[in-house]
């Protein structure tokens, strides 16, 4: 039996056509800056964002954290949204390589109040942390895959813009915000200093992400990719991939946003099982199973032993992800078993 695999877009696996682009890329020496097919991706970022410069990194936390690196120094603090993935998802980075501290604001669906984040700036005092940049995430993962409104991230921006403090986007999955909203990637980026985009989710690229910004926040970006270890030779292979799936796979996002709206209106139907469908604006489902008599573990065990993979999010939430592996077929298949697990 074939298993249904929803535990994320990560998962993702390159197609025949994408290892055929990887292999036949044009590489060099990325490090002197020579890898061809890399500059091409880059070139590609800045057009997408219209940014001055952008610099291709090898994960998601990465492309974060040399961001946060290049815009603050040690014992700064950085607002950003309780859930967000550089506070719960990325290992403690922050304060082991650049030394500053989070400063978490709960926001409803993942939106930050652009009257909490002005208050939550520090004074300038000796005594406090200085507030040295402002982070969002969008779309928003823990919060489901909620799109972050436009008037809500120039709010912010305005704040950023009054107190002279960077603001930075991470943009993992902006690409869904950009499909799915309607607004294009370079609108997004043109309210931020610097945003993040991931190759590897929802493209379906094996490994890679990309920070854009200005060109002195690149020199230093590239400067701290460095210092993490993150200089990669002939890289040009992984950038092939990321080019291939911007060219191929990001229109085709609309059918995974299509899949978790199916999939998340039939299981909220389904007895003790609970879903905010206002959070389901992308790719993610995530189901909320307090009113279920088991745990969101132990019904993650039940749905694996019938083939279906999700994830317990917490005792009491479960996150599913469509991505282009996952089939119409796949969905009824899932709203099948969910029914067979219901109280």
């Amino acid at each position: 039996m074939r298993t249904i695999d929803l535990r994320s877009d990560t998962l993702t696996l390159p197609s025949q056509e994408m290892r055929n682009a990887m292999a036949m890329a044009e590489v060099g020496d990325d490090v002197f800056g020579e890898d061809p097919t890399v500059n091409r991706l880059q070139e590609k970022i800045k057009e997408l964002t219209g940014k001055e410069a952008a610099l291709f990194v090898s994960s998601g936390t990465q492309a974060n954290q040399i961001s946060i690196n290049a815009h603050t120094q040690p014992g700064d603090e950085v607002i950003c949204e309780a859930r967000a993935h550089i506070f719960n998802y990325e290992a403690g980075s922050p304060a082991a390589l650049s030394g500053v501290q989070l400063h978490p604001i709960y926001g409803k669906y993942g939106i930050l109040d652009a009257d909490e984040v002005e208050q939550a700036i520090r004074p300038s005092d000796h005594h406090f942390p200085q507030t040295r940049l402002i982070e969002i995430e969008n779309t928003h993962n823990r919060w489901g895959g909620t799109i972050y409104p436009m008037a809500e991230i120039k709010k912010l921006r305005r704040v950023a813009k009054k107190y002279k403090i960077p603001f930075h986007m991470d943009g993992a999955r902006l690409w869904n915000a950009a499909v799915a909203s309607g607004i294009s990637i370079r609108e997004y980026a043109r309210q931020v200093d610097s945003v993040s985009l991931c190759f590897s989710k929802g493209l379906g690229a094996p490994v890679g992400s990309a920070v854009a910004g200005s060109k002195k926040f690149i020199e230093r970006a590239h400067y701290y990719r460095k210092m993490y270890g993150g200089g990669m030779r002939q890289a040009g292979i992984l950038a092939a991939a990321a080019l291939y799936a911007i060219e191929h796979n990001f229109e085709r996002l609309s059918e995974d946003h299509r899949r978790a709206r199916v999939l998340a209106e039939a299981i909220n139907g389904i007895p003790g099982f609970v879903i905010d469908l206002h959070t389901v604006e992308t790719n993610i489902v995530i189901i909320d199973t307090s009113l279920n008599r088991r745990s969101a573990a132990e019904i993650v065990e039940e749905l694996k032993e019938n083939g279906v993979k999700m994830i317990a999010f917490s005792p009491t939430r479960i996150r599913a992800v469509t991505h282009l592996h996952i089939t119409d077929e796949d969905i009824a298949k899932t709203i099948d078993v969910m029914k067979q697990l219901s109280n």
